[in-house]
């Protein structure tokens, strides 16, 4: 299955779920960072601001990464509903404003 993952190195739920998804042989991974150019950030920021998927994500203050898009056109926070991982390892998420939340 190709999966295509937007996420930043700076989220530690993102390093988690990107290198649990390369050690997954069922899974072919393209993984785009979205803080590594403004291509892809853009890229992300045209899926989170026009896809319903995000208002809650955004109404939260997240900024809705890990975010993945499976081949199908499916749409999800969640990898584990659609490919069996291994267990992740415990992360603590910086990813929102406080430090507290998830990304």
């Amino acid at each position: 299955m190709k999966v295509i993952m937007y996420g930043a190195p700076i989220c530690g739920e993102c390093v988690a779920a990107k290198e649990r998804l390369l050690a997954c042989n069922e899974v072919e991974l393209e993984y785009r960072n979205i803080v590594e150019s403004t291509t892809i950030m853009k890229e992300f920021l045209s899926i989170r601001d026009h896809d319903i998927l995000f208002q809650e994500i955004k109404e939260q203050g997240k900024i809705g990464i890990p975010f993945f898009l499976l081949e199908d056109g499916t749409k999800t926070f969640t990898i584990e509903d659609y490919v069996s991982l291994a267990a992740p390892k415990p992360v603590k998420s910086a990813c929102s404003l406080n430090g507290k939340g998830s990304c």
